[in-house]
C-alpha cells in the first residue's frame, strides 16, 4: 500500500509539463487519469496493456457517475462502501470483469446510502455480459443517431490549420429477448470489394462497443452485435480530412476614434440550400472594458455578455447558401489605439445541422433478427454539430 505514496510524490513535486499518463518508478508503473478533483490510478509490476488499463479507468469513472450522479471527493467519501462493492464486481485479481452500469445495478442497488446486494444476475457469467436474457418491451424499436462533430481551426486569412471529424453511432435499444443485429455502412473497403458505386467513406480510428463481434468486422466489415438495453455508443470514429468550413465568418474591426470601435461580421452557410443549420451561435470576443453596445443584424438577435467579454449573435435557422451581416458598436472608455489589437481570442461558432453528415457516412442497412421472430422498427437519423470550431480574427 505504501507504493501509492510514490505516485502522490510525483503528482505534487514533478513539473506539470513533465507529467505523463504513465509514470514508472522503481519497477512499478502508475497509470492514471484525472477527473474533477480526483486522480484515478492503477498500478502494475508487469508489462500490462496500458490502453486496456486506461480504458478500464474511464469505464470505472462512468459507472461511478451513473451511481452517484457526479464523481468527486465528497461523493466517494459519502459512498465508500458501495465504491468498494463496485470495485469488487468490476475487477477480480487484476482482471477487468463487468463494467456495464445497467448490469451492475442488478447486483448492487443503492438506497439512502445503504447497499442491498441482490443475487448475481446471469448476465455476469454469460458470454453476453452486457445484457440480461429476460428483457421484454411492448413495442420493439431501435433508434440510431449518426452524430458528427466538426473540429476546425481557421486562420484569419482563410487557411485551415486543423480539421477533423469526430463521429459516433449512438443507439437507443428497446428490443425484447436476445436480438442479433447487423449494420452496414458505406465503408470504402466494402464498396470497392463488391463493385458498388456511390459515395464511400474511408473509416479510420474506429472504436467499438464491447458488444460488436470484432472477428466478423475484420473478415467482411459487417458490424454484427447483440445490443445492450437502452442507450449506448455502438461505434466512435475519427477522420482527419480537410473540410470546407460549414459556416464561414468574416470579421472586420474598425476603430473610428480612441473611444469607439465597430465590428462588421459576415456569416455565410457553405452547405446546400436544402439543408438548414439550427440554433446557430456566433461568439465574438470584444475588449474587456467595452460598453454602450449597439447592434444591427439582418437576422437573429445579438446579446452583449460582458462577464465573458464577448457578444453572441444567435440565428435560430440558417439556410444553406445564405449569408447575413451583423454590425456591432462599442464604446472604449480606457483603451488606446494600440490596445485594440490585444483581443486575440478567436470567434467560436455553434450549430446543429440535421439530416446531414460532413463525412458522407450512410447506414445502408440495419437488420434485426430474434428467435421469436417479432417485427422491430429501426429508426435512423443524421446530425452534424460543431465541435471545437474556431475562426481567428485578423
Amino acid at each position: 500500500m505504501s507504493v501509492a505514496d510514490k505516485f502522490s510524490k510525483h503528482i505534487s513535486e514533478d513539473e506539470e509539463a513533465s507529467l505523463t499518463p504513465i509514470i514508472t518508478d522503481d519497477g512499478v508503473t502508475f497509470i492514471y487519469i484525472k477527473h474533477t478533483n480526483l486522480y484515478v490510478m492503477a498500478m502494475t509490476k508487469t508489462n500490462a496493456n496500458a490502453m486496456v488499463t486506461l480504458n478500464f479507468l474511464h469505464r470505472m469513472v462512468e459507472v461511478l457517475e451513473e451511481y452517484f450522479s457526479e464523481l468527486n471527493e465528497e461523493s466517494i467519501r459519502d459512498n465508500f462502501v458501495i465504491t468498494y462493492e463496485l470495485f469488487d464486481e468490476m475487477m477480480d485479481f487484476g482482471y477487468p470483469q463487468s463494467t456495464e452500469a445497467k448490469i451492475l445495478k442488478d447486483v448492487i442497488m443503492v438506497q439512502e446510502r445503504h447497499k442491498f446486494v441482490a443475487q448475481a444476475p446471469e448476465a455476469l457469467t454469460n458470454a453476453v455480459s452486457w445484457r440480461s436474457k429476460d428483457i421484454t418491451h411492448k413495442k420493439n424499436e431501435i433508434f440510431l443517431d449518426v452524430v458528427e462533430k466538426l473540429n476546425l481551426l481557421v486562420a484569419s486569412n482563410g487557411t485551415i490549420l486543423r480539421s477533423e471529424i469526430v463521429g459516433a453511432l449512438k443507439m437507443k435499444s428497446f428490443l425484447s429477448g436476445m436480438p442479433e443485429l447487423k449494420l452496414g455502412l458505406n465503408d470504402k473497403i466494402v464498396m470497392e470489394s463488391r463493385g458498388r458505386g456511390g459515395k464511400s467513406v474511408e473509416m479510420e480510428d474506429i472504436r467499438f462497443h464491447q458488444c460488436v463481434q470484432l472477428s466478423r468486422f475484420e473478415t467482411d466489415r459487417t458490424i454484427s452485435f447483440i445490443p445492450p438495453d437502452g442507450e449506448f455508443d455502438l461505434m466512435v470514429y475519427r477522420l482527419n480530412t480537410q473540410v470546407r468550413p460549414l459556416i464561414w465568418i468574416e470579421a472586420q474591426v474598425n476603430q473610428h476614434s480612441k473611444s469607439r470601435v465597430e465590428y462588421i461580421i459576415k456569416a455565410k452557410a457553405n452547405f446546400k440550400r436544402r439543408s438548414m443549420a439550427n440554433n446557430v451561435e456566433i461568439i465574438i470576443p470584444v475588449p474587456a472594458d467595452a460598453d454602450s453596445p449597439h447592434f444591427k443584424a439582418q437576422t437573429g438577435k445579438v446579446e452583449y455578455v460582458p462577464e465573458k467579454e464577448c457578444c453572441v449573435w444567435r440565428i435560430k435557422q440558417f439556410q444553406g447558401e445564405r449569408d447575413f451581416v451583423m454590425r456591432a458598436q462599442f464604446g472604449l472608455p480606457s483603451i488606446s489605439s494600440e490596445d485594440i489589437r490585444q483581443v486575440k481570442a478567436p470567434i467560436n461558432v455553434k450549430f446543429d445541422i440535421p439530416y446531414f453528415t460532413v463525412s458522407g457516412i450512410q447506414v445502408r442497412y440495419l437488420k434485426i433478427s430474434d428467435k421469436t421472430g417479432y417485427q422491430a422498427l429501426p429508426w435512423v437519423r443524421y446530425i452534424t454539430q460543431n465541435g471545437d470550431y474556431q475562426i481567428r480574427m485578423s
